[in-house]
């Protein structure tokens, strides 16, 4: 009896193995540290694997733009999701917002500032970090806010621009800016010091709405269609919600 019950868990197993595919997925940088988790758990629990590569949202979409063998994206826009069904290269219909990001004002020194506000209006620093507004998503959101406070152009020559929010994110846990705006989700994954936060309001930029979508290149593959299923799951939404996003 025992050689049969054996035999019949191998079958089992090779056929859930069989039935295994992997997804390629394009993620923003911003959210790298929960794609890790919910990468690793996805996985866990269907067998499927993952490849996934980071950036920023502007140069993930113009990779994909370049045939890059992407399968899903999720980017830190709505924009360039609904781009990418508008020029056929994602499945109609198939996107969604999974998450909504803030942004905060960050620095590596404590007690550095407690009114982020005061402390931008005051210029009292030489550098300040931000992502690139052309690409980033949380770039375009910074500038919008030193545009609300009246800041922007005195502040100009001070900036250093980052090719993505998290390469900003490193000018400033290196002590290469003084301060930086970043993404709530990276303060919460950051295992160091915590310096000192401001939470930027909301209306001081628009909302950073986090849309992901299936590209052609993922239509027919189980893996992927499993992947956008998990990523609406309550499972994966408190997950998304520990590290700061908003979920709908």
């Amino acid at each position: 009896m025992k050689p049969l019950i054996i035999i019949l868990l191998s079958l089992i197993l090779s056929v859930t193995k069989a039935a295994a595919e992997e997804v390629k997925v394009a993620i923003a940088a911003n959210f790298t540290d929960v794609a890790r988790i919910l990468a690793e758990r996805f996985e866990q629990q269907t067998g499927h694997t993952t490849r996934i590569s980071y950036g920023s949202t502007g140069k993930l979409y113009s990779q994909i733009e370049h045939g890059a063998p992407f399968e899903l994206f999720l980017a830190a826009d709505r924009a360039r999701p609904q781009k990418a069904e508008n020029e056929g290269l994602a499945v109609n219909g198939s996107g969604f917002v999974y998450a909504r990001g803030k942004l905060v004002l960050w620095s590596l020194k404590e007690s550095l500032f407690e009114r982020g506000e005061r402390y931008l209006n005051a210029g009292e620093f030489r550098h300040l970090a931000l992502a690139n507004p052309k690409t980033a998503p949380y770039g375009l959101a910074a500038q919008q806010v030193m545009q609300h406070l009246g800041i922007l152009e005195q502040t100009r020559p001070r900036l250093v621009r980052g090719d993505s929010i998290a390469q900003t994110f490193q000018f400033v846990a290196t002590g290469n800016a003084d301060a930086g705006f970043v993404a709530l989700a990276q303060i919460k994954a950051w295992p160091g010091k915590n310096g000192s936060l401001w939470e930027i309001p909301e209306s001081y930029y628009a909302p950073i709405d986090q849309a992901a979508v299936v590209l052609n290149k993922g239509r027919d593959n189980p893996a992927a269609q499993a992947f956008i299923e998990f990523l609406k799951s309550d499972e994966a939404k408190q997950v998304i919600q520990s590290y700061g996003y908003g979920v709908e």
